[in-house]
């Protein structure tokens, strides 16, 4: 008994000298070796924290840099949170010396760039956060040094590329979480050296199509997230993963899966296909382990062509979930409560059976097949890609729902291009070199709903072009050499809901442009040359939802043509040359308009009643980069999710008072700094000491800190070096 007393009593002894070296803002437990220094408006690394800690948590403070050596005098750390303290960068060495530490949470900061010494001597660490930040560049060998990590988190971040052999050196990682980010093109090697991974969450991103290459390193992957993403189609054997067993596609685009897509994934088990596009899907061949299939929220035809699949399920005892959408007389049918009988077809459409036609060849021979084409029956899908053609072949199966065709060198698109599809979907045309789309050329191809002419040469298109195919709903035209809009073609296409024509050379929306566009929703015009929009040009488009106008060279908001667009939902401005946006700027917009992109325009004033109209409605709302140095009351804004206020210039004074004040109501970080008056510089508006001189000042500031606890914020921080624009805008608020 006499040792334990005599054991606590050196215990209390230690903790007493050891809390005398304990950061005045922070509150040291030693005893247990943990210090939290919350919250404290700290600008530094404090230099006196016990040498015995073990867990330090440094939540909500603003260092800015981590520099070199910041913890070589903590080396016990074990766990270590740095979330939210605008972190803007990590110096090479900046946590040298903790060969202990298992846990590092640097969630919710600005950090843009991963230096190949930035996370060195991290030996021992398990888990690294480094959710919503601003990373869009990896340097190679980054995580080198993190042989013992298992867990990996990198979502809303900027990635846009992922290059070969980025992830070298993470043996034991089992979950790389990549979620939220702009992913569209992922180096072939980009996921190997990852012997141990179990997880990989790719979902919400901007893949097109399957990574199958740099998916097939992935030996020992068992679950994969890819829903949210723009996938429309599944090849054959499209992912080569041996140990999948649980794979996530929902809500993405798919109109098509090869038969044979998942035969090279033999463990497949799970497969979620819900919310696409699918009318139906063929027998899976090989997914011998499959158990579930959610098909929920499909376009699903259950006629008698969905019947193969439907028997296939019953041998395989495969359980399906969905329920049919056409024929009327099965719509909201389930899909395990359907008899074969009940599965027909009209004249065109003979049933399947012992007397249907074989399968086609998969390429030339029999006329149901162009040569060097790949057509298969059960998909109903054509491929002729990257096969350097320069005729659009012909004598594909009349029952073919999708025809790529991208790739090649036509030059032209005849009339008559597509003769006896009847039954296309979707037609990909992308990247062949087309200059010109003739009279006639979608003649006959009445089902059509996508069609993809991106990234050719067309500068014109004849309205009658279009005419045949009056069901075309998203029609892709970006990356062409269109000066105007296509007039003329939407009397045509009177279920056109989407129109890509970003990154052309359009430099006015003139009258009529949009005549007879009534069904239109999205309207995507970014990265052209418009100048002027005509008061009545965008009229037509009375349900239009979205309106993408960034990056062109409008001086002012064009107010009065957004009038009449009362179902307009999201509006982009940003990376316009507008100065100033004056009072009632989005009032004919005020009563729907919930996302709003006013960003990187070098917009000098806002004027009082700029955001009349505007409110509680709003979600979001991008200001950043801009050179204002105020703006107007925003107490109307109740319900956003989303401000972003960094990089413009505030003069911190009365005048900017009522900002402060609803700033401090906010439950969002703004970014929003001081950049005068002089000895406010660089200071968070939320923290400086300017405000205590203004009239009312000492009233209680709405949930503000006291006067007494922001004298900590009179010492300028780092400003901030001017980041890189990511490639989506943000995503969600920035510290």
């Amino acid at each position: 008994m006499k040792l334990s007393w005599g054991f606590l009593l050196l215990l209390a002894a230690v903790g007493l000298g050891a809390a005398t070296r304990c950061p005045a803002p922070c509150v040291c437990d030693n005893l247990r070796a943990h210090v939290l220094c919350l919250n404290g408006s700290l600008t530094a690394i404090p230099s006196t924290i016990p040498q015995l800690t073990k867990n330090l948590d440094l939540r909500g403070n603003s260092f800015t840099v981590v520099p070199a050596g910041a913890f070589l005098t903590t080396p016990y750390l074990t766990h270590l949170d740095l979330q939210h303290c605008k972190v803007e960068k990590l110096e090479e060495g900046a946590f040298r010396g903790l060969g202990r530490l298992v846990y590092l949470n640097l969630a919710s900061n600005s950090i843009d760039f991963l230096y190949q010494e930035s996370l060195d001597g991290l030996s021992s660490l398990q888990q690294l956060n480094l959710e919503g930040n601003r990373i869009e560049e990896i340097q190679p060998g980054a995580f080198g040094h993190l042989g013992s990590l298992t867990v990996l988190d990198l979502r809303a971040n900027a990635l846009v590329y992922l290059p070969d052999m980025v992830f070298q050196g993470l043996q034991a990682l089992r979950w790389l979480r990549l979620s939220h980010n702009a992913l569209h093109v992922l180096g072939s090697e980009a996921f190997a050296a990852l012997p141990a991974l179990r997880r990989l969450s790719l979902d919400h991103n901007e893949l097109q199509a399957l990574p199958s290459e740099a998916l097939a390193r992935l030996d020992g992957t068992t679950r994969l997230d890819l829903g949210h993403n723009p996938i429309t189609y599944l090849a054959e054997e499209a992912l080569a993963m041996a140990s999948l067993k649980h794979l996530s596609l929902d809500h993405a685009a798919l109109q098509d899966v090869a038969p044979e897509a998942f035969a090279r994934s033999p463990q497949l088990h799970m497969l979620d296909l819900r919310e696409n596009q699918l009318q139906g899907l063929p027998p899976l061949a090989g997914a011998t382990a499959l158990a579930t299939i959610s098909l929920a929220g499909n376009p699903l035809l259950c006629s008698c062509l969905l019947r193969p699949f439907q028997d296939w399920l019953a041998r395989a005892r495969v359980q399906a979930e969905g329920s049919c959408a056409a024929p009327p007389a099965l719509r909201g049918r389930t899909l395990d409560s359907l008899r074969p009988p009940e599965m027909t077809c009209g004249r065109s459409q003979p049933p399947p059976g012992p007397t249907s036609p074989p399968e086609q060849p998969r390429t030339g021979g029999s006329g149901r097949c162009p040569q060097g084409c790949t057509c298969s029956s059960d998909s109903r899908h054509g491929s002729c890609e990257k096969r350097n053609l320069q005729e659009i072949p012909r004598g594909f199966p009349k029952n073919t729902t999708l025809l790529d065709l991208r790739q090649n060198a036509f030059v032209t698109v005849p009339a008559g291009a597509f003769p006896g599809l009847k039954e296309l979907v979707s037609l990909h045309l992308q990247s062949c070199g087309i200059e010109v789309l003739h009279p006639g050329a979608l003649r006959g191809l009445e089902s059509l709903v996508y069609l993809y002419l991106t990234d050719n040469r067309l500068s014109a298109l004849p309205a009658a072009a279009f005419k045949g195919a009056p069901r075309l709903a998203y029609l892709h035209l970006d990356h062409n050499a269109f000066t105007h809009l296509p007039a003329r073609i939407f009397r045509l296409l009177p279920n056109l809901i989407s129109l890509h024509l970003q990154h052309n050379a359009i430099a006015e929306l003139a009258e009529g442009d949009l005549a007879g566009a009534r069904g239109l929703r999205w309207l995507y015009l970014a990265g052209n040359a418009i100048e002027r929009i005509a008061p009545t040009a965008l009229a037509p488009a009375k349900v239009l939802e979205k309106l993408h106008l960034e990056g062109n060279h409008l001086v002012e908001v064009p107010t009065v043509a957004l009038k009449g667009l009362s179902a307009l939902s999201e509006l982009k401005l940003s990376r316009n040359p507008i100065k100033h946006v004056g009072d009632g700027a989005f009032l004919p917009v005020a009563s729907s308009l919930q996302h709003l992109y006013l960003d990187k325009m070098g917009l000098e004033q806002i004027s009082p009643g700029a955001f009349a109209g505007l409110g509680p409605r709003v979600r979001s709302l991008y200001l950043e980069s801009n050179k204002m140095s105020s703006i107007p009351n925003m107490n109307n804004f109740t319900g956003l999710e989303i401000l972003n206020l960094r990089d413009v210039p505030f003069h911190c004074d009365c005048q900017l008072l009522p900002l402060r004040r609803w700033i401090d109501k906010l439950n969002l970080r703004v970014g929003a700094t001081c950049a005068s008056p002089a000895e406010a510089h660089g200071v968070k508006v939320k923290l400086s000491t300017t405000f205590q001189t203004c009239p009312g000042w000492g009233r209680d500031e709405a949930g503000g800190a006291s006067p007494d606890k922001n004298k900590a914020a009179s010492k300028p921080s780092k400003k901030k070096r001017s980041g890189k624009p990511t490639a989506r805008g943000s995503k969600r608020s920035r510290a």
